[in-house]
């Protein structure tokens, strides 16, 4: 690939634009908005003129809604050799192009699992979707250049190519990505009107629940309306569960010994299976989930303390797997967990107290 087109100058088309580039492939932005592409491009992005001629890859980069109609006019138009979207939801467009009598031997749907909270150009990282899964949705049409073409770009943005059957990966995303979002915006919707008081209480259990639900509105109605049934299948399943826990729980609230029998039973019966779900979820670059020891430590909210905690684990050999920061409640001080293979925990605990950090126990 030597040449593309990037159509939709937002979070997503930015970040495979900067991929691009730093590729080495001379890339050509535009958008509906002419400052927004402006802005990518002095980003570093590309340029915001228009080719002379077609490119090799077009790449579509608007909401779903939109993206079956910005195909359209790309291929009439006949701006590239190959043509590939970047939407979350692939079955809806697909059906789109075909009402509306397109070749789709040119076109393959596409879709990297991976964002921000953050959307327009300006949140735009060219190392977003290094290591994420990126799902390609090629069918029996679908021509082997375009697949190569769509493998190419995986490989520059440096993601990992999944393939997969188009509405088989919208019902994968209304598990994985649609129910979850709806599900912490429905947690973070009771505490708008909570007591200050209350509020002020958050730890990381809540921030955890509720990060994804700081996401745009706008951008999350075009995504659900775009996959609608497979969302509204999973959260009458949720529902059902809610309905029964709620139940349970209000048997845990009688003095019938028998009905806080029955109580108990159904709400270690949804915890155990969260266990059971929570274990599949992938671990480290996608293989199986590792257990960690957890290396607590106390540290004051400072410049420089978390790189003096990183430098010290590797001098004491010790990889950190994942790290997750507490803040303390109304003080400058933190609690920073270290996640660690289990058999390196008491020697990262041993050197860090040799080097005057308060471990927590």
């Amino acid at each position: 690939m030597r040449t593309a087109l990037v159509i939709g100058t937002g979070l997503i088309g930015t970040s495979a634009a900067l991929a691009l580039v730093s590729r080495g492939v001379v890339v050509h932005l535009a958008d509906h908005d002419p400052e927004q592409a402006r802005t990518a491009s002095a980003l570093g992005a590309g340029t915001d003129e228009a080719p002379q001629g077609p490119v090799d890859l077009a790449i579509i980069a608007a909401p779903p809604a939109h993206v079956a109609g910005a195909l359209a006019d790309a291929m009439r138009r006949g701006v590239a050799r190959g043509y590939l979207d970047v939407a979350s939801v692939k079955g809806g467009p697909r059906r789109e192009l075909e009402a509306l009598g397109l070749d789709l031997a040119s076109y393959i749907g596409s879709h990297p699992m991976s964002g921000r909270e953050k959307s327009g150009p300006l949140a735009a990282t060219g190392d977003l979707f290094e290591g994420r899964p990126w799902v390609l949705t090629p069918t029996r049409d679908t021509d082997t250049e375009v697949l190569n073409l769509a493998l190419e770009l995986v490989s520059h943005c440096r993601a990992v190519p999944v393939v997969m059957d188009a509405d088989a990966h919208d019902r994968a995303v209304a598990l994985v990505s649609h129910m979850p979002h709806l599900v912490s915006s429905m947690v973070a919707a009771r505490l708008e009107n909570a007591e200050e008081a209350a509020v002020r209480l958050c730890g990381q259990g809540i921030r955890d629940v509720t990060r994804i639900a700081a996401s745009d509105p706008g951008m999350w109605i075009d995504i659900l309306s775009a996959n609608p049934g497979p969302v509204a299948d999973l959260l009458t399943d949720v529902a059902a569960d809610l309905g029964e826990t709620v139940q349970a729980l209000r048997s845990l609230q009688s003095s019938d010994e028998a009905k806080r029998r029955e109580g108990i039973s159904g709400v270690e019966d949804v915890l155990r299976r969260g266990n059971a779900g929570q274990v599949r979820v992938p671990g480290k670059h996608g293989s199986a989930p590792l257990v960690y020891e957890v290396v607590a430590v106390l540290i004051d909210d400072q410049p420089g303390q978390l790189a003096r905690i990183f430098a010290d684990a590797g001098r004491a050999g010790v990889n950190i797997e994942d790290v997750r920061i507490e803040h303390a409640t109304g003080q400058q001080a933190g609690l920073v967990q270290l996640m660690v293979e289990p058999k390196a925990a008491p020697v990262l605990s041993a050197s860090l107290r040799e080097r005057g950090w308060a471990i927590r126990q």
